[in-house]
């Protein structure tokens, strides 16, 4: 670790990148980690699947162009909370596998998270299809 007059760097030394380097080194570790997501995590790959259906379908619903909007974005809505909620699990993993409270609640609330997600994702589609 670097330090510099006995105390602790804030931030990360990895952390030294700007600009347009930044931005493709950052876009290099999103895909990294929609494969991993995809490659590891099966909720991740049915929610794909679900996307992969009713976001096309949103576009052949008689709707306006907000309710369409809001249609597409409660299915990438799923998807984004997966991914938190995945990196929540995978996080709490690799500190201790052992069983702890803490942890629990932890990935408990992810995976509540993801329930309110989903229920997010029914109501919009009815109210869009049955008003």
């Amino acid at each position: 670790m670097n330090m510099q007059d006995g105390v602790p760097p804030r931030e990360s030394p990895y952390k030294g990148k700007t600009g347009l380097v930044r931005l493709i080194n950052a876009l290099g570790y999103s895909f990294d980690g929609l494969r991993a997501a995809f490659r590891h995590e099966d909720a991740f790959r049915q929610l794909v699947l679900l996307a992969a259906v009713l976001i096309p379908l949103a576009f052949f619903v008689h709707a306006a162009p907000l309710a369409r909007a809001m249609l597409v974005g409660s299915s990438l809505a799923t998807l984004i909370i997966e991914l938190l909620n995945s990196a929540i699990e995978a996080a709490v993993d690799h500190t201790s596998l052992e069983r702890h409270p803490l942890a629990k609640r932890a990935k408990d609330m992810g995976s509540a998270a993801q329930l309110l997600g989903l229920i997010n994702l029914a109501v919009v589609w009815a109210i869009v299809l049955f008003g």
